[in-house]
């Protein structure tokens, strides 16, 4: 078996997959996020928007103090990219003006931590090619957003083509997949239920695990070297509100798999699955170093 590679990248966002305004669960879940980290020696990857890291400069100082990768996220999670299914009430905004607000998030960060940030995640994992033309042109090195799980074509971190960014190229950029596994049929229109987020907190670490087995011998059979990019998010790590959640003028009610189990579950199990993964013999690596290994 070839050795397997392991990347967890962390959207630094507002509660509930920015559905919200607030940042209740910012700080704590970060900080149980970094307890399992800790344990096992990990460094990893936190993309924040440009709202999240104005409204908690402390955190980001923090994380970079202590070694990990401090990325960006767009300004206020909006939708970069290409949508890759129907929200209500949530478009891309125009192809003009993305290059503009991602430089925006980068000055930022870049402002708050003293560390220009080169590693990106689009929100919702809606990526495109202006997207990577972009952050090519802003210095950036690695993108962490192609949803494996609706493509399928890419497993391993790619450079992409300035044309296609779901295409071989050769830009600079590197492309890194999120880990979904597709050794399994799909039932989704969209091929969601091949995602692994949030089965380690919706199920269990045991759970993700079964998952990676059945990628990793479909990596085997293909002769190619396992890699897994998992995404999260902190507002997971602590407790949320259940039911309607009143902002502004409205209100928004998430789907229940999207606020299960938060809290000390998640955190429990985020845990066994960081220990589960050291067991396996899984080296990690933060964004920046896979771009660096690619």
């Amino acid at each position: 078996m070839k050795k397997m590679k392991v990347m967890f990248g962390f959207d630094m966002e507002t509660d509930i997959g920015s559905w919200t305004s607030m940042y209740k669960g910012f700080k704590p879940g970060t900080e149980n996020i970094l307890s399992g980290l800790d344990k096992y020696g990990v460094k990893a990857t936190f993309f924040f928007t440009g709202d999240a890291i104005k409204n908690n400069p402390d955190v980001a100082k923090m994380l970079i103090s202590q070694g990990h990768e401090v990325g960006a996220h767009s300004l206020f999670h909006e939708t970069v990219g290409d949508a890759l299914f129907e929200i209500p009430g949530v478009y891309p905004i125009l192809n003009s003006e993305v290059e503009n607000r991602l430089k925006i998030n980068t000055e930022m960060i870049e402002e708050i931590t003293g560390v220009r940030p080169i590693s990106f995640r689009c929100p919702r994992l809606w990526g495109s090619t202006t997207v990577v033309n972009a952050l090519e042109n802003l210095g950036y090195v690695a993108d962490a957003t192609y949803p494996m799980y609706f493509y399928r074509d890419r497993i391993t971190p790619y450079h992409p083509s300035k044309d296609d960014w779901t295409k071989d190229g050769d830009m600079k950029l590197v492309e890194i997949p999120i880990f979904a596994n597709l050794s399994l049929p799909s039932h989704d229109k969209y091929g969601r239920d091949l995602d692994q987020w949030p089965r380690w907190r919706t199920e269990s670490a045991a759970a993700v695990c079964k998952d990676i087995e059945g990628y990793v011998k479909y990596c085997d059979e293909r002769n190619v070297e396992p890699f897994l990019c998992f995404y999260m998010h902190p507002w997971e790590f602590a407790p949320m509100q259940e039911g309607l959640i009143h902002s502004g003028e409205g209100a928004v009610l998430p789907d229940p798999f999207i606020i299960k189990n938060c809290g000390k579950y998640a955190t429990e199990q985020f845990e066994v699955l960081v220990g589960m993964l050291k067991d396996m013999g899984a080296e990690f690596y933060m964004a920046k170093d896979v771009a660096k290994q690619y």
